[in-house]
This record gives C-alpha cells, sequence and structure tokens, in this order.
C-alpha cells in the first residue's frame, strides 16, 4: 500500500482526490486542477510534497564526505545556506538529484539535510553508507518523521508572514530559516523556486503537520494537487530525476546544472569527465532544452525528435498548459539549439511540429 502523507486528514477535509505519486498516497486534485494552476500564477497555492527523501547527516567530517561524493563544495556552505548537488558515478553520470542545507539541529550541532527526489531516498542512504567507512558522520533517514509543503505564487511571502504573524526576510534560492507556525509548529523553510514563481518548502514535524497545513491555507493559500504541480513544473523547464533526468545521463548536458557544479573544490566522483567537458571539448554533445508543440496533443516521453531526417533528440516531459499551450522538455544535440529550430516529432507514423522555445 502505499504511504500516507501526514497532512491527508486536512486535504482529505478540503475534497482531495488521491493518486500514487513515488509510494506515496498524495493529492491529484481539489476538484480543478486549472483553478490550483491559476491561483500558482496570481496568488499562492500550497501543495503536498510530503513524498520526498529526507536525510539528515551530522559529525565533523560529514562535510568534506558529501563534497567528495558529489558535485558541489558542501565544506564552504554556509549556515543557513543550501545548494543543489549531483552524486554520479566515475563516468559523470546521474545517479541522483538532491539539495543540500547546511542547518542548526537540537543542541546547536551542525547538521546537513538532504531534499531528495520523490523515490530515491532509500537508494542514495545505501550509496552513502557504502561509500562511508572511516569518516566521523552519521546518516539518518528522516522521512517519515517529517511533512513536506511546497508553497508557490506571487503571494507566497505574503501568506507565509500572515501565518507567521511577521515579517520574513527576502531569501535567495535555497537560502533557509527556521520559523514557528502558530503556538508550536517549528518549521524549517527554505526559499525554492521550482515552479517558475516565488516558491518555499515548508517542513515539520508529523504531529504538527495538520496544524501547519490548517493555518497557510487560512491565511489565503489555495489547496493544489500534483496534476497543477506537474503542469507547472514542465513549463517552468525544472527537470526532475526519474523523468528527465537518469542514470544514462550525462550530468553536463541537465538542464541548470552550472549551479551545482564546483570545479575549485578538489576531487570527486565523476570530476574527470567533468573537467574533460570543459577543457578539452569545450561543449556538451546535448543540452536540456524546453520547446513548443505547435501540433497535436503532448509527446509520449522518448518520442524522438528529427531535423531534416536527421535524430538529433528527445522528448522527456510534455503537457498541456493554460497559459503556453501544449510545452515539452527534451534534449537536443549541439547544432541544433537555437531558439525558433523547428523539429519533426514523431509519434509511431505521425509526425509533428516542435519548436524550441
Amino acid at each position: 500500500m502505499p504511504q500516507s502523507s501526514p497532512f491527508a486528514k486536512a486535504t482529505q477535509s478540503a475534497s482531495a482526490t488521491f493518486s500514487e505519486y513515488a509510494g506515496w498516497e498524495l493529492p491529484t486534485n481539489f476538484g480543478d486542477w486549472r483553478n490550483e494552476y491559476d491561483a500558482v500564477r496570481t496568488s499562492a497555492a500550497l501543495f503536498d510534497c510530503s513524498n520526498h527523501g529526507q536525510l539528515e547527516i551530522t559529525g565533523p567530517e560529514a562535510p568534506p564526505f558529501l563534497t567528495n561524493l558529489s558535485t558541489n563544495d558542501i565544506v564552504n556552505l554556509p549556515l543557513g545556506a543550501g545548494c543543489e548537488t549531483y552524486f554520479l558515478n566515475a563516468r559523470a553520470r546521474v545517479l541522483f538529484q538532491t539539495i543540500v542545507y547546511h542547518v542548526l539541529l537540537d543542541g546547536k550541532r551542525n547538521g546537513l539535510w538532504i531534499d531528495v527526489t520523490p523515490g530515491y531516498h532509500e537508494k542514495l542512504l545505501k550509496h552513502l553508507d557504502r561509500h562511508l567507512i572511516s569518516e566521523q558522520a552519521e546518516i539518518v533517514d528522516r522521512t517519515m518523521q517529517f511533512g513536506q509543503l511546497h508553497l508557490a505564487g506571487p503571494s507566497a511571502k505574503t501568506v507565509l508572514e500572515k501565518a507567521l504573524g511577521e515579517p520574513i526576510p527576502e531569501l535567495s534560492e535555497f537560502l533557509h530559516m527556521e520559523r514557528t507556525i502558530g503556538t508550536n509548529a517549528v518549521c524549517h523553510i527554505r526559499r525554492h523556486d521550482l515552479l517558475g514563481v516565488t516558491g518555499y518548502d515548508v517542513v515539520c514535524l508529523n504531529e504538527r503537520a495538520e496544524g501547519v497545513w490548517r493555518m497557510l491555507a487560512s491565511c489565503g493559500a489555495k489547496p493544489a494537487g500534483m496534476e497543477a504541480y506537474e503542469v507547472l513544473r514542465i513549463e517552468a523547464g525544472t527537470p526532475v530525476y526519474g523523468a528527465d533526468i537518469d542514470e544514462n545521463r550525462f550530468v553536463m548536458e541537465v538542464g541548470g546544472v552550472a549551479r551545482a557544479v564546483c570545479y575549485t573544490k578538489g576531487c570527486f566522483v565523476g570530476q574527470e569527465p567533468i573537467i574533460m567537458s570543459r577543457d578539452r571539448a569545450g561543449f556538451v554533445n546535448r543540452a536540456f532544452m524546453k520547446l513548443k508543440v505547435i501540433e497535436g496533443n503532448p509527446l509520449p516521453t522518448g518520442t524522438p525528435l528529427f531535423h531534416n531526417n536527421e535524430d538529433i533528440g528527445l522528448v522527456t516531459s510534455s503537457t498541456e498548459t493554460p497559459n503556453s499551450g501544449v510545452v515539452a522538455l527534451g534534449y537536443i544535440r549541439r547544432g541544433h539549439q537555437e531558439a525558433g529550430t523547428i523539429f519533426d516529432a514523431k509519434v509511431g507514423e505521425e509526425v509533428r511540429k516542435v519548436m524550441i522555445v
């Protein structure tokens, strides 16, 4: 059976319909996903993202341990900051997509909190355990102890401030803070603009989850489900592991990966192919790009793309949006990446026109 979310009671009372997402039962919609989509565009909406993995790693050698195994510099990550980082194999193929936050834990201990793509936290835990030999570091899976919400929209900050009863600072991407909602719901609040608008992840203990959800909803956040979430994610061009990234994908081809790779931190797993692509070739063979489907419905995952009968790419995600029409994400070969270029997408015997935007 799928895992129930700590927000289930609250979302059920708001007439959610449910489906399974990466082993968790989460809201699909609250009647009409288009209204939820509009709320993200015009005000604020609240998504249950409790299927994200939550790993905690502590100990004096935790930062160098993660730095040696992933693409970003965790050693010099300031308290209150976060960063994207990818865990790779020796060929620089992506094994895991994560965000790491430098947090202050109970007892004023410094720790690192790893937000993991839904469905992959157990695999990442095994991966880290396998490499943990003599380092003074301890890894704990906190996924089942915490609920996670994503609050998104131009009014998201206003909703948060109303729920907290106080102003909050302007946070840049991945900066985070600890605040209390209500009388005793201590929440970890992280800036994360993954849907193309202002966004915050709000993480709290399961026993406080229902109260946090109800408070944010009463302060103006519209309940929203995964249908709207996925449409907005694709429209924003945000790649996600399992759909747009897998273990066969060279990390430097992934969209937005430049901010997740540190070239000055010393050796790490997968470094050599990355340096070679930068210094010897000066380019990568494919790039992750956003596409406009000019004709027809959303394209199936894996749809091949052709230009003058030459195979130049494939589609990884596609959806129909109220604002942008039918859009897609995919990988396009070098030499065919100019905006406005039109391709043929072959779906069986049917050919549809697709354009880089």
